[in-house]
């Protein structure tokens, strides 16, 4: 069993992406090279605003290449609850932006040539409990009533073997919007994009320090000195102490996810016969779906620490896959890894900006479509193209007794697993 994430064992790196020097002067300065960064370097360089994505390692080291790859509406917190705490009209403005995020993906897809194996097949939420599927045909009834949203099917308990080759659930919500694609393509062909449309990618180019000076910033580097007239930190699950109040507003969640070997045709469409992606709803949720090649993947976990042993949590993913296909009991498990995902004390994504340096983060799982959005978004907001985003709206959260250290992540963990144990 390989210990390094199968998206990017099974395809490398092209050829023809380049790593530039970074310049000593540059309309933006945006640090991360994942989702965020260059869609926002995309999207300024396509208006003829000069971009610079440093990236502290290379492209594909974060997130961006080890997710689970699922595309879908929606956000971390359920819109009723969005529209509830912010509101009807800022939270339609929300929920529309989830689904343009979505728009926004496949577009990019097509605009830029991207093949990263992206299926249309939609996405299946799986019942853990019946409670669980009684909240789905409300959700439904909801959305239907309330926002004229009709991409969604129930899918009762007797039905579901239609949808997924398994009996370990109540029911099940099947969102036709959105599908999965390979995250490592994915980044790798948005790079390669962002390099055509003339920004510069700068990697293994640590950021060190940010200062203002008068109207425009110093970005020091590890690779020297920066002036840049504004300034974008798009680093998500792995936002460091750069910027401390941005810090403050955001922590880390470990995920982990394993690859089986690949599968014969009748079991993939045993398993998978719409080849959706899916996700269960339990508090430590599961998700899973059939890549291009024909395995099974499946991430979760029964921990939000970021730092588990991999291979510990490859036997707990491989127990919970055989929970829920039996017909796999045996099936070689060829590869394991884990990443890291960004989360806000208010389980939303948003734009922000502490002394004028912008920050866009927050999308607590759900980052494959709303990452990208966002950095389109906040590019429209540092160039003037635009002057409003639903996600600029959103006032950040943080907590007196974080500094940086997610103390609380045991208690919280601990706290899912008995949720898990009595639902």
């Amino acid at each position: 069993m390989k210990t390094v994430p199968y998206w990017k064992d099974s395809f490398s790196r092209p050829a023809d992406l380049p790593s530039q020097v970074p310049p000593r002067e540059v309309d933006v300065a945006i640090v991360g090279g994942g989702y965020t960064g260059l869609h926002a370097a995309l999207r300024l360089a396509k208006q003829g605003v000069s971009a610079a994505v440093l990236e502290q390692g290379q492209i594909g080291n974060g997130a961006s290449a080890v997710n689970g790859g699922q595309v879908a509406p929606g956000l971390k917190l359920p819109i009723k609850k969005v529209f509830q705490k912010y509101g009807p009209t800022l939270g339609r403005q929300l929920w529309d932006g989830s689904l343009a995020a979505v728009e926004h993906l496949e577009q990019t897809l097509a605009a830029e040539q991207i093949n990263c194996d992206y299926t249309h097949g939609g996405g299946l939420a799986l019942a853990y409990r019946p409670a669980h599927y009684e909240a789905m045909q409300e959700d439904a009834e909801w959305l239907a009533r309330e926002l004229d949203f009709h991409q969604v099917e129930v899918v009762p308990r007797d039905r579901i073997r239609e949808e997924i080759g398994s009996d370990r659930f109540y029911g099940g919500l099947v969102e036709k919007l959105g599908g999965g694609l390979q995250p490592a393509k994915y980044v790798y062909g948005l790079a390669q994009a962002v390099a055509r449309a003339g920004a510069c990618i700068c990697e293994n180019t640590k950021v060190l320090k940010i200062s203002r000076t008068g109207d425009s910033f110093q970005v020091t580097t590890g690779r020297g000195n920066i002036k840049a007239n504004h300034v974008l930190i798009a680093t998500n699950g792995y936002t460091t102490g750069l910027v401390k109040a941005i810090q403050r507003r955001i922590f880390t969640v470990g995920s982990y996810m394993i690859t089986t070997a690949p599968l014969s045709p009748a079991m993939q469409r045993e398993l998978s016969p719409k080849n959706r992606v899916m996700y269960d709803t339990k508090w430590f949720l599961n998700y899973f779906c059939l890549t291009a090649d024909g395995r099974m993947a499946i991430g979760g976990r029964n921990n939000l620490s970021p730092d588990l042993d991999v291979v510990e949590s490859a036997r707990n993913l491989a127990a919970m896959l055989v929970q829920i296909f039996p017909q796999l009991q045996g099936v070689p498990i060829t590869h394991t890894w884990t990443g890291q995902l960004g989360i806000t004390f208010n389980v939303m994504p948003y734009i922000g900006q502490v002394d004028g340096i912008y920050h866009a983060f927050g999308y607590g799982g759900h980052g494959v479509a709303l990452s990208g959005y966002l950095g389109k978004e906040v590019a429209d907001l540092i160039s003037g193209q635009s002057s409003y985003s639903p996600f600029a709206e959103i006032s950040p959260e943080t907590s007196v007794f974080y500094h940086g250290r997610a103390w609380f992540l045991p208690v919280v963990a601990s706290y899912y697993r008995y949720l898990d144990t009595i639902s």
